[in-house]
C-alpha cells in the first residue's frame, strides 16, 4: 500500500467508517506491508472498550452466550464487536466460521460488527492477531467487544491477556469442578458459568468450584455457596479491615461469582452480564484496571519486540556464511552452542534493521 493509500485508510478509520476498519482488520491478519505503519497511525488512542473474554472448553455453549449478551448490551444501545476464533480449516486455511454462522441473526444489526478468526496453529485460545485487531477495535470506538476463544485445554489461556474480564464456561459434562481448577481456569476466571444448567450435575459442578474457589481463598468448607452460587451481593465489599481499623479502608478483593445459565433457554442471561459489569466497577475502583492494562501494553511490547528478534533471526541462520563452520565445531566438541550464541547475538543485533521489520507483525 502507498503512503497515500495508508493516509486515506487512516482518516476512513478515524471518520468511523466499517468498510476501512474491514481493510485494516485484514492486513492485520494477512501481515500486508505497511501495516506497522497503519497500526502507528490508528492506535494512538486511549483504550476505552469493556473487553469480555469467553473461554472455556468445545461445545460449552460460548457462541450462544456471547450471542445473548450482545443482545443485551444493543438493549443498552452500546454498541458490540464480537471475535469470534474458529478453528482453522485443514482446506483453506481459513476460520471454519461456525462461530460466524450461529450469531447469523445479529449481522442485520447496524451496532453489531462480528469478525471470525482463524487460529492458523496459534495454540494459545487466541489467533496470532486477535490482539492487534482487538486494538483496533476499541481505536475505532467500540464501546464491548467480547472475545470468543476456541475449546481450550490446560495451559491455552491466552485470553486472560486480551480481556478484562474473563468468563469461563463449562457444562455438566465438564466433569468433575476440581479437574477443571486442576487445568488451569482458577488463575483466569473473573467469572464461572455453568451452562446448560438445567441437565444433570450442574448443581454439583456449581457446588465443586465454588469449594474450589474457597480453598483457594483458605476459607472453610462451611462457607460454601447455596446451589445457586456466589452471593454477588458481596461482590466488591472490603475483605478484611485491620485490627480497629476501618473496614472501608481494606482493599477489596472480588469474590467470583459462580452463576448457572441456560443458553438454550435464555435464563440467567441478564445475571451473567451484571456480573460483568459488576467486576468491570470493580476493576475500575480498586485501580485493578489500569494495573491490568499497563500489563497489557507491556505484553504487546514485548510481542513486537520478539517478533522482530526473530525474523531477523531467521533472516541471520539463512544467510550467515560462517553458520555452518560453527554447527560443525558444536558437532565435534570442539565450540559449546553457548558460546557459538555469544558469537551471533551479538551479530544480529549489529546488522541494520530491514524495511520487512515493520512490514508484518506476525
Amino acid at each position: 500500500m502507498t503512503r497515500s493509500g495508508r493516509r486515506r485508510l487512516a482518516e476512513d478509520f478515524r471518520q468511523g467508517r466499517r468498510p476501512a476498519l474491514a481493510r485494516a482488520i485484514s492486513m492485520v491478519e494477512a501481515s500486508r506491508p505497511g501495516v506497522a505503519d497503519l497500526l502507528d497511525e490508528v492506535l494512538m488512542v486511549e483504550p476505552r472498550a469493556r473487553r469480555i473474554g469467553i473461554t472455556g472448553p468445545p461445545g460449552a455453549g460460548k457462541s450462544s452466550l456471547a450471542t445473548l449478551l450482545a443482545k443485551l448490551l444493543r438493549e443498552r444501545d452500546e454498541d458490540v464487536a464480537i471475535v469470534a476464533v474458529d478453528p482453522t480449516s485443514p482446506f483453506s486455511g481459513g476460520a471454519l466460521l461456525g462461530d460466524r454462522i450461529r450469531m447469523n441473526e445479529l449481522a442485520v444489526d447496524p451496532g453489531i460488527f462480528i469478525r471470525s478468526m482463524a487460529t492458523r496453529g496459534s495454540l494459545g485460545g487466541l489467533a496470532a492477531t486477535t490482539r492487534e485487531v482487538i486494538d483496533l477495535l476499541d481505536a475505532f470506538g467500540f464501546a464491548n467487544i467480547i472475545i470468543e476463544t476456541v475449546g481450550v485445554g490446560q495451559t491455552q489461556f491466552e485470553i486472560q491477556a486480551a480481556a478484562d474480564s474473563t468468563v469461563v464456561v463449562l457444562v455438566p459434562e465438564s466433569g468433575d469442578g476440581i479437574q477443571a481448577m486442576k487445568a488451569g481456569l482458577m488463575e483466569i476466571a473473573d467469572v464461572f458459568v455453568v451452562n446448560k444448567s438445567d441437565r444433570i450435575g450442574a448443581d454439583r459442578l456449581v457446588r465443586e468450584i465454588g469449594q474450589a474457589l474457597m480453598l483457594r481463598a483458605g476459607r472453610a468448607s462451611h462457607d460454601a455457596p447455596a446451589h445457586h452460587g456466589v452471593d454477588l451481593t458481596r461482590i466488591g465489599r472490603p475483605d478484611t479491615a485491620p485490627p480497629g481499623g476501618d473496614p472501608a479502608s481494606a482493599a477489596p478483593r472480588w469474590e467470583i461469582p459462580v452463576l448457572k445459565t441456560s443458553a438454550g433457554r435464555g435464563e440467567g442471561i441478564d445475571e451473567l452480564l451484571a456480573a460483568i459489569l459488576a467486576h468491570g466497577r470493580h476493576l475500575r475502583d480498586s485501580g485493578e484496571l489500569e494495573t491490568r492494562r499497563e500489563r497489557r501494553a507491556l505484553g504487546r511490547i514485548r510481542d513486537v519486540v520478539e517478533r522482530r528478534l526473530h525474523r531477523r533471526a531467521e533472516r541471520f541462520f539463512a544467510s550467515d556464511p560462517h553458520l555452518a563452520e560453527w554447527v560443525a565445531q558444536v558437532k565435534t566438541g570442539r565450540a559449546t552452542a553457548y558460546g557459538v550464541a555469544d558469537r551471533i547475538v551479538p551479530a544480529i543485533l549489529s546488522r541494520a534493521p530491514e524495511v520487512h521489520d515493520r512490514a508484518a507483525e506476525d
